[in-house]
């Protein structure tokens, strides 16, 4: 049975003395707001992505909040997005007052359907100007089809936003998301490859989307506090040109990002690691292992998802997740499908069939345990686990 002692759980942050000591050089300074660290972990970040601008903020939610707002996002506008993604994919949009526009999944990659892009940009009819954004998300750390989604924005005449929770660090066509949009937003959540606790970082090729977000991300004011606190000018006097937000990331958060980015290749390439032996021991169970679209890309293994072979096995999903609890081992399911939830299915009268492939798919979904301080026999120990409850329960 699960106790504190034996279990596993699903996921846990990699900090090591460097970050710890980044943070205490942080607090020694004195200067614990958005200052010269933020600066740096910008600076870095877009360094390491090969973007020229990164602005950091207090979480990936604010990112795309901030991301639609700056290419223009407002009232009576669309933006076309999945239902298998986290409810702040779509809650964005809502803080904009505009109304999302869902697309059904590609049944093996769990990543948005070009062509139910298509199917959703037709079901507009006459008045396809009011899609002004496509919000395509990178499923578990693979890419989505970049080429098809761009295409269909460039006819339409729309942005593309992405969302890149779990897309660090991850390539498509061998160059790195966070440069194929209008504007990327990651997250550092601390379930993240790159883990602040919080915190999330916008990424874009526009001086103006970089100018915008830069203002909105505190209050509308057009200097921030290190500059303000920095500068030869007296440093009293600011402008509020906008009515902005409160979503500055301080240094506090910006020390961990700095030590962390500088692990990221290492935590990507243990979480490959992990996902290849997985893959190789499930292949003779009731399961389907996630497909990688295209080897020569970079997948970023942010999760792990089985799904099991319903029609195969004696018990369903939930049963699983239970039976796994018992012997110790944490999963996690992702995502419920947003039109499910009842904010969204009682706005949009969305009903449970409407979107059949993320409906199949989140029944059958299991979300393994992937970070990079899984040692090698807590990974035999899950394989040993899912194993077991697979060839107890198979009909």
């Amino acid at each position: 049975m699960k106790t504190m002692d034996n279990y596993l759980p699903f996921a846990l942050p990699d900090i090591g003395q460097e970050e710890m000591d980044e943070v205490i050089d942080t607090l020694k300074s004195s200067w614990l707001t958005t200052g010269p660290r933020t600066a740096k972990f910008e600076q870095d970040f877009a360094d390491y992505l090969g973007v020229p601008f990164a602005l950091a903020v207090n979480s990936g939610t604010a990112g795309l909040h901030l991301a639609l707002e700056s290419v223009g996002i407002g009232p009576g506008d669309l933006v076309i997005t999945t239902p298998y993604t986290f409810t702040a994919t779509a809650e964005v949009v809502r803080y904009l007052g505009a109304d999302i526009l869902l697309a059904d999944i590609d049944s093996h990659t769990f990543n948005i359907n070009p062509r139910e892009v298509e199917n959703a940009v037709s079901r507009v009819g006459g008045d396809v100007t009011r899609i002004k954004a496509i919000l395509p998300v990178h499923f578990a750390g693979q890419a989505c089809d970049m080429a098809a989604i761009g295409s269909i924005a460039e006819r339409i005449g729309c942005e593309v936003v992405e969302d890149a929770a779990h897309a660090l660090p991850c390539t498509y066509r061998r160059k790195m998301i966070g440069s194929h949009g209008t504007a990327t937003v990651f997250s550092f959540y601390v379930t993240k490859t790159l883990a602040t606790g919080e915190g999330g970082m916008v990424t874009t090729d526009s001086k103006e989307i970089a100018d915008r977000i830069k203002v909105m991300r505190l209050h509308g004011i057009n200097r921030d506090i290190w500059d303000r606190y920095t500068a030869n000018k007296p440093n009293w006097y600011y402008e509020v040109v906008a009515p902005g937000f409160k979503y500055n990331m301080p240094d506090l958060m910006a020390a961990i990002g700095i030590q962390q980015l500088k692990k990221v290749e290492t935590f990507r390439k243990r979480r490959a690691r992990i996902a290849d032996l997985y893959s190789q021991a499930f292949q003779k169970l009731p399961l389907k292992t996630p497909p990688i679209a295209d080897p020569d890309n970079i997948h970023a293994w942010q999760l792990y998802v089985i799904q099991l072979e319903l029609e195969k096995l004696k018990i369903n999903r939930d049963q699983f997740i239970e039976k796994m609890a018992d012997r110790g081992i944490g999963t996690s399911v992702h995502f419920i499908p947003l039109h499910l939830h009842p904010y969204w299915r009682d706005r949009y009268g969305y009903k449970p069939e409407d979107f059949p492939v993320a409906l199949n798919c989140y029944k059958r979904a299991v979300s393994l345990p992937i970070y990079s301080k899984l040692t090698e026999g807590d990974v035999e120990r899950v394989v040993m686990e899912v194993t077991r409850v697979c060839e107890e329960n198979s009909l």
